[in-house]
């Protein structure tokens, strides 16, 4: 067995764990419901509209929604966009290969992974780290696939290429990593690939928290709080990996730091990103505001940065042709 089926077999023992809380959450959460129209636009994450508790009746299908006819499913699958773009980066570094077809298929316009290859990785811990992760990322896009049934977007174009002209590359300039024309490859070393994690990883937490009051399902805010978990814990390994690495190595401490301040210049006006650098008595893994809590982006500040552009309305970067769904831009989302 190669090391691409034992982390799919890894997936598929958690996957049966988890079948019966599964199917738990298909039958319980089934029903979509309206997301207010107000709360969206002004893009803030406020108290359940429906204060009464009664799920609100699900919109006919129809072409692009307004604003106010997104549904649990749309954020689902806005969420389910960007576990695509992390499940497939982690597994061809662990393994050398990307999912499986029949993990791909949906709605709208399916696309190819762009480049991705294995990592030769030389510190055992960062390859087992590594190899987790990848499984845990495979089980999530799994798992949304699963309560999303036939509204499952597929997956759109993803670049996670090692090219001068890619998304990496593209990233690693903007934080001051490479200068013009050069290229960076997240798969050439140790190194490397958790600097292009942490790009994901802490992105992936405050996607998730900005978005779960968008949910009104308390079985998908539930579950929406089970992956934020997962993606804080990973975020965190990360963090601390690079942490630890940049005590020997202060250059990548600081380059960690860098992809913090491009990924504030990326997502908006506000400056809440935190690189690892703290103090010198006290490290800065959990990135947190006075009170000791994480700090959320809406959609819109998400795909700023995801297309590296600092414009949720035009597409590119990771995802060179955009997300699939009806959050796609900063007005829908």
């Amino acid at each position: 067995m190669d090391k691409n089926e034992a982390i799919m077999a890894a997936f598929e023992a958690r996957a049966k764990r988890r079948e019966e809380r599964r199917h738990f959450l298909k039958v319980s959460g089934a029903t979509a419901v309206v997301l207010s129209s107000s709360t969206l636009l002004a893009g803030c994450f406020g108290d359940d509209n429906n204060s009464n508790g009664t799920p609100m009746p699900t919109p006919s299908p129809t072409g692009t929604p307004t604003p106010g006819a997104l549904t649990d499913a749309d954020v689902l699958n806005f969420a389910l966009n960007l576990e695509y773009l992390e499940a497939q980066f982690y597994s061809y570094a662990a393994t050398g290969a990307g999912l499986p077809a029949n993990m791909l298929s949906g709605t709208g316009t399916a696309g190819a992974v762009i480049g991705g290859r294995k990592v030769t990785f030389t510190d055992p811990v960062v390859r087992q780290y590594a190899n987790e992760i990848a499984a845990d990322e495979i089980a999530h896009v799994k798992f949304l696939r699963d309560q999303l049934g036939s509204s499952a977007v597929a997956q759109p174009a993803i670049d996670v290429s090692a090219n001068v002209n890619g998304a990496f590359s593209a990233a690693a300039r903007a934080a001051g990593l490479v200068p013009a024309g050069q290229a960076f490859d997240p798969y050439a070393s140790d190194e490397n690939f958790l600097l292009g994690a942490f790009i994901f990883e802490d992105v992936g937490v405050t996607a998730y928290k900005g978005a779960a009051p968008l949910l009104k399902s308390k079985t998908y805010i539930e579950a929406s709080a089970g992956i934020l978990a997962a993606e804080a814990y990973h975020a965190g390994l990360v963090r601390t990996v690079l942490y630890r690495k940049g005590l020997a190595a202060p250059t990548l401490r600081t380059s960690a730091d860098k992809i913090s301040d491009a990924r504030d210049s990326l997502d908006g006006a506000s400056d809440k990103d935190q690189g690892i650098t703290g103090t010198a008595t006290m490290s800065n893994i959990v990135p947190t505001d006075a009170d000791g809590l994480a700090f959320s982006r809406t959609t819109g500040q998400v795909l700023n940065i995801v297309y590296l552009t600092g414009s949720a309305a035009v597409a590119g970067g990771f995802f060179p042709s955009g997300v699939n769904g009806n959050i796609k831009s900063a007005a829908a989302g």
